[in-house]
């Protein structure tokens, strides 16, 4: 395997009709290949709890999806469609804005013909976000005027299911503006059959904002600069942690967004030549084949976009040809893609920096 992978290395073919649009009808309905193994083995998400041993670590990601997508217009009569990337203090926004002509400085925008923003400014990295301005809770005014910011390959409009099911059953923390996806499969069933077998839970919180669905243009991947998006790590699921590892269980994370969650919180620890510690604040991390996983030990996750970064980290953790060979027999075994898709389970390789 190429010590440096290019962009070309993480595409696949996959046919446009196993992208899921819809939830399966039950959470752990959904398929889930197993593949900490050397063959894969096609199950049901159900069988998870199998899976795992008594004193293992479950890592959820908490956040809660916000109605983050708004329709407006401009005093000109032009449409505007916002994206809320992140809720500020002081009733302010950082907003992705999609409009013929962007609005200004010191401008107004009128939002489901409810409420008017302000327009602050530009922000975030390479001023690409707007600053914005509300009159109340954003929160209050999103959930009361916005709509489910499905992702960009789902072409329905959102509906009532979208609300219910583009959310975890444990979601608490508003701020996300894409759902913890492999955390969807997770029903009551599921969790008490996880607690009969031993299997501990713990919780990290990371806001999903939109830039997970950012496409990489460049093909030597290294020059990729990512998103960043905020999170935080607390002192009881460190402790947690550490318990786990003390016990010899293993810390199985839910999810890319929990993975970069606790890499991240662990990379800042180490950086001052701790263990992991707690940690609250913005993670630009891009993981990449060669990377030094201090962590998570397996992993839980849906089927990602061909070329994106989350093919990158799912094979810096299991391995680059496992994971292409993987995805081969999702496609040929009509595994369902995405978001809505189904779920694997991934064993993180004994691999070296560079390979």
């Amino acid at each position: 395997m190429p010590a440096h992978h290019t962009l070309a290395d993480f595409d696949f073919d996959l046919p446009p009709e196993l992208i899921a649009q819809h939830p399966a009808a039950e959470r752990s309905a959904s398929r889930l290949l197993d593949g900490t193994g050397a063959t894969p083995v096609d199950r049901t998400f159900r069988h998870l709890p199998g899976l795992l041993q008594p004193g293992d670590l479950l890592v959820f990601n908490d956040t809660r999806v916000i109605k983050a997508r708004l329709l407006g217009e401009k005093p000109t009569g032009g449409a505007v469609e916002a994206l809320i990337e992140r809720v500020l203090p002081g009733h302010e926004v950082w907003a992705h804005l999609r409009a013929s002509k962007s609005p200004r400085a010191g401008g107004i925008v009128r939002f489901a013909d409810a409420f008017d923003a302000e327009v602050l400014g530009r922000a975030g990295p390479d001023d690409a976000l707007f600053h914005l301005r509300f009159p109340d809770d954003p929160l209050v005014l999103l959930a009361r005027h916005g709509h489910v910011p499905l992702p960009p390959y789902i072409t329905h409009d959102d509906t009532a299911e979208d609300e219910a099911r583009y959310q975890t059953i444990f979601a608490s923390r508003p701020g996300a503006v894409a759902a913890p996806t492999a955390a969807l499969h997770f029903d009551e069933p599921v969790l008490a059959a996880l607690a009969a077998r031993g299997v501990k839970t713990a919780a990290v919180t990371l806001h999903v904002g939109a830039g997970t669905f950012q496409p990489v243009r460049v093909d030597n991947i290294a020059e990729h600069r990512m998103h960043s998006e905020w999170f935080e790590v607390g002192a009881e699921t460190v402790a947690a942690i550490h318990a786990t590892r003390a016990a010899g269980g293993r810390v199985v994370a839910v999810g890319t967004t929990t993975l970069r969650a606790l890499e991240s919180a662990a990379l800042q620890a180490a950086r001052n030549g701790q263990p992991l510690a707690p940690y609250t604040g913005d993670t630009d991390i891009f993981i990449t084949p060669g990377f030094e996983f201090r962590v998570v030990d397996r992993l839980v996750t849906n089927f990602h976009l061909p070329k994106s970064t989350l093919m990158m980290l799912v094979s810096a953790f299991a391995g680059h040809a496992h994971i292409m060979a993987l995805y081969r027999h999702a496609v040929e075994s009509r595994y369902r893609f995405f978001s809505y898709g189904d779920a694997m389970l991934l064993e993180r390789a004994a691999t070296m920096p560079g390979c």
